[in-house]
This record gives structure tokens, C-alpha cells and sequence, in this order.
């Protein structure tokens, strides 16, 4: 079994059309593993997926993309279902990072960082991940840094995400800084 294309698929059935797979997510994105499994086994090349291979996805995945909670599955973030994801709260660090592209560095100072077809904006924690998020953009990514503490002043809400990342509805242009 081509465990990319496994990972791949079970993304695409979490974070952005559960119906084609027949699931329904709960309101905090999760599904039953077994429910998961048997929408799997409804595609021809996925008819073999057992528990072990989801487990196997799930702990094999460096980023983090998953997190297994009983009998249930969900993916930490990524959502473009219109049903918005209730995301726990985290008080963030000072300071968090996001990797853009040069072309849109003007637009985000002057709106604001969007989630765009994403139900939240994604930070990391460190620069190094946010230059490797930018770098999906553009080879020569900036980094902008946010200043947290000045964004909940302004009522943003930050929730956790996977690998030290945080989550969060918008972030204000005055509360963005372009550091590389």
C-alpha cells in the first residue's frame, strides 16, 4: 500500500470533503476511526485499509497532521469545509512567525494576515518553520513577524495547532512585523 497516497486521502477526507467519504466531522473535526476506515474502503485501491494502516499514517507523519483521541481521528488543521472547527484556545508566546511570499507582503500589511480558503491563519513558533511554510510559496519566502501580545489587546483568539504551531481567526496588519 503507498502510504503517501494514504496520507494524502485521509487529508482530503479530514480537512476538506468528509461527504465524499460519507463521514460527518463533529464539530471538533473529529470522525470515528472506524467510520474513517470503512468511507477508505469504499475506493477501489483503499478496499484493503485497516486500523494498523491508519495508525501506522498517524505515527509515521512528521508533521503532525493527525491526532488519534479514543476511538476517534481528526486532523489539527488545514479545514476548508465551510463548518468551522472549533480549535481549543492556547495563550501564545510574544511572538509567533508566518512564511509568505514576496508578492504578498504589501497586501498583508495592509489587510491583515487572512486564512484565505483556510479556516485559520497558520504560525509557527520558530523562524526556520516558517521559512519551510514559506518555501511552498517561494523559493526566497519572508518571514513576518507577529506581535502577540499586541493582537489579543485587539481581541485576536489563538488556538493550538500541531508541532508547537498556533492557530488563530485574523491578525492585524499593525500587528505584523517583516523581519527577512
Amino acid at each position: 500500500m503507498d502510504d503517501v497516497n494514504l496520507s494524502k486521502t485521509i487529508a482530503h477526507a479530514l480537512r476538506h470533503k468528509p461527504e465524499i467519504y460519507g463521514l460527518k466531522l463533529d464539530e471538533y473535526g473529529f470522525v470515528k476511526i472506524d467510520d474513517l476506515i470503512n468511507g477508505l474502503n469504499s475506493i477501489a485501491r483503499f478496499k484493503d485499509v485497516k486500523y494498523d494502516d491508519i495508525l501506522r499514517i498517524v505515527n509515521n507523519d512528521s508533521k503532525g497532521r493527525y491526532v488519534i483521541s479514543g476511538d476517534m481521528i481528526k486532523a489539527f488543521s488545514g479545514h476548508s469545509l465551510k463548518e468551522k472547527i472549533i480549535q481549543k484556545l492556547k495563550n501564545p508566546p510574544m511572538v509567533l512567525y508566518h512564511g509568505t511570499s514576496p508578492l504578498n507582503v504589501l497586501s498583508i500589511l495592509d489587510r491583515g494576515l487572512l486564512p484565505m480558503k483556510r479556516q485559520y491563519v497558520h504560525l509557527s513558533s520558530d523562524i526556520d518553520t516558517a521559512r519551510s511554510v514559506g518555501l511552498r510559496k517561494d523559493d526566497n519566502p519572508v518571514i513576518l513577524k507577529i506581535d502577540c501580545n499586541k493582537a489579543k489587546m485587539m481581541g485576536v483568539c489563538f488556538y493550538e495547532s500541531n508541532n508547537n504551531g498556533f492557530l488563530a481567526d485574523f491578525i492585524p496588519g499593525c500587528c505584523i512585523e517583516v523581519i527577512k
